[in-house]
């Protein structure tokens, strides 16, 4: 597929997005690279300046500058023994010849980049043997729960499809600081991602983001030596970074353990109860077998560090 400066989509990339085909191809390390040379028009897409979303097509021959021209090279044995570790101890929720989902715990990021050489995708590829493991979504680092991969590029166009079509239904549990008002609401908002405050990159809510849409139901509401707390139900309809922690936070009721976002007095009320670590995970996913059209429904238990519940 690649020859020299050329990398000419064949049919396993049709439709697919530009950066998301290179960063395939090239290596997720690469990413930020990769679009920063999109964007600067280094990248060129039959001969023409393009965009990281632009569609490519069977055939489209794609420019690549000299730094991107040889694929990611990593060390044998980049992958430290105590990850490959935890992957091979990681609860299989569905796997066939086409998927793999398992229940990601916390803590776990689901693939290297920023500081981390490695994660949960590229120890999977090694330890099963899975050289075309693909994610077809992520979890934040610090966010549990099932997590959809997709063994072939085939598969993964087709669940790509889904999700743009919002034909895949998630549902997070999150522990929220505070009882909202409204047992059942929807939250909308436009996010946009990288605006840097106080030295730190981070997602707000601003007239040039994306829409964001996500629907919410309390399921409980609790008290603990007057630390008042909720558990909602929440179910994106798209899917943008730290879309639930922000959507949240800007209704007042942020998700207990997000240092990013939450406010000193929440964090020290929730450390205080004895806990720790975000409490946001991803306990339902629905949607339609790619290859098979059969419905599947997976869950994820809660992990057992939610203690708050008990």
């Amino acid at each position: 597929m690649q020859e020299n400066s050329v990398l000419t989509i064949d049919d396993n990339e049709d439709c697919s997005r530009l950066d998301r085909v290179l960063v395939r191809h090239l290596g997720s390390s690469r990413r930020s690279l990769i679009l920063r040379l999109i964007r600067k028009g280094n990248v060129r897409l039959n001969k023409k300046r393009c965009k990281p979303e632009s569609r490519v097509a069977t055939g489209d021959e794609v420019y690549l500058p000299a730094s991107l021209r040889e694929p990611e090279q990593q060390e044998s044995g980049v992958i430290p023994a105590s990850l490959l570790r935890k992957v091979s101890e990681l609860e299989v929720l569905f796997e066939d010849e086409y998927l793999l989902v398992v229940n990601k715990p916390a803590g776990l990021v689901v693939h290297g980049g920023s500081g981390h050489d490695a994660g949960l995708i590229e120890a999977l590829k090694e330890q099963r043997g899975l050289a075309d493991l693909r994610l077809a979504h992520r979890l934040d680092r610090d966010t549990s729960g099932v997590l959809l991969m997709a063994k072939n590029l085939e598969a993964l166009r087709r669940l790509t499809e889904l999700f743009r079509r919002r034909d895949m239904q998630k549902t997070y549990f999150a522990l929220v600081a505070g009882h909202p008002f409204a047992h059942a609401g929807r939250m909308t908002s436009h996010l946009a991602k990288g605006v840097v405050r106080g030295g730190e990159r981070m997602v707000i809510d601003s007239d040039e983001g994306k829409e964001s849409v996500t629907d919410f139901q309390v399921m409980m509401e609790l008290n603990r030596s007057g630390f008042e707390y909720a558990m909602l139900a929440l179910s994106p309809h798209s899917g943008r970074t730290h879309q639930l922690r922000v959507q949240l936070l800007n209704e007042g009721h942020a998700i207990l353990g997000d240092t990013k976002y939450a406010e000193k007095e929440e964090l020290a009320a929730y450390r205080a109860s004895g806990s720790k670590g975000l409490m946001l995970h991803a306990w339902r996913l629905r949607f339609e077998h790619p290859v098979t059209g059969k419905p599947i429904e997976l869950k994820a238990l809660w992990p057992d560090n939610w203690r708050l519940l008990k």
